[in-house]
């Protein structure tokens, strides 16, 4: 997500992120807890992502980030959480908030949650039990998911059918573009499929749908997956979605057949994929702002 965003900024700033609030451990996890409402970490990263390049964007981006030491309360809080839980408190209203601190920030878009309630999720796990390899146990919590051996099949979120921030619905009625992904798939992305509004919404807007794929697979979420079962999934997760534009870098995909795959599965969901190379330098398997900007703004020419 924070990639995606940091990439998309350069290219507008009429540009809205729809967050998961589903978060459930660390610093969120112990804001829920304590003091109820929304745990504001994902909402804080996009926050961050959508900070300017200038002197100004670049502290404030760090300071959102930071993270206090120290064996006391505040240990392991990060300030950005602190800052969005305060206004949250000050104002009564997260949406409110929220912009008031991309206001603060000099944000280049603005962050909305999906959902007006704290959510879980709650995923259908294959072989939890190694001795078990067969076996399906049902995982609840974002947090406890995370760190799950098996394969994950399926989420759900609780409550079911949570209501979605309207304004949220609004920005993707009245979206150019609505690009999903990247980020963790069945935690991250998929969650927004399941909040009927927003899925209603992405069904009938006027707006292009683009998926970004992962440049690798996620430990504990979809270790194995190819290009094509990322597709496949997202799909069963949102029957009658049409996609566009499916975006993967060449690195992601291994040789002709899983070419092929990514193709015939793509088009049966209306979309024509688009190979560029957007991964950064380096070992890690991070996306490059610029080249994944890049890489969004030739689609959108393209497509129009």
């Amino acid at each position: 997500m924070h990639a995606c965003l940091s990439a998309l900024r350069r290219l507008t700033d009429r540009l809205t992120a729809i967050v998961t609030v589903a978060d459930d451990g660390g610093s969120s996890g112990r804001i829920r807890s304590e003091l109820g409402g929304l745990p504001p970490g994902d909402l804080r990263m996009a926050l961050a992502a959508l900070c300017g390049d200038d002197e100004w964007g670049r502290t404030w981006a760090r300071a959102l980030q930071h993270r206090f030491g120290g064996n006391g309360n505040l240990s392991g809080h990060a300030l950005g959480n602190l800052l969005i839980t305060a206004l949250w408190e000050e104002l009564g209203e997260p949406v409110a908030a929220l912009d008031w601190v991309a206001r603060l920030l000099g944000a280049r878009g603005r962050v909305l949650p999906m959902a007006g309630v704290p959510l879980e999720i709650e995923a259908v796990v294959r072989g939890v039990d190694p001795g078990r390899p067969l076996e399906l146990s049902t995982v609840r919590g974002q947090h406890s998911l995370a760190k799950t051996p098996g394969e994950v099949l399926s989420v759900r979120l609780l409550p079911q059918s949570p209501p979605a921030v309207p304004e949220a619905v609004a920005a993707i009625d009245a979206a150019d573009w609505a690009i999903l992904g990247p980020g963790s798939w069945f935690t991250s992305v998929l969650p927004h499929l399941l909040v009927p509004e927003l899925a209603s919404a992405l069904l009938r807007t006027d707006a292009r749908r683009m998926l970004v794929l992962n440049l690798v697979p996620q430990a504990g979420e979809t270790d194995g997956f190819t290009p094509a079962d990322h597709v496949e999934v997202l799909a069963a997760h949102a029957p009658g979605l049409r996609l566009d534009a499916v975006l993967v870098d060449p690195t992601s995909v291994r040789g002709a057949h899983e070419a092929r795959k990514l193709e015939e599965v793509a088009a049966l969901v209306g979309a024509r994929v688009h190979t560029a190379a957007v991964a950064a330098d380096g070992d890690l398997p991070f996306h490059d702002p610029v080249r994944l900007a890049r890489a969004i703004s030739s689609i959108i020419d393209e497509r129009g």
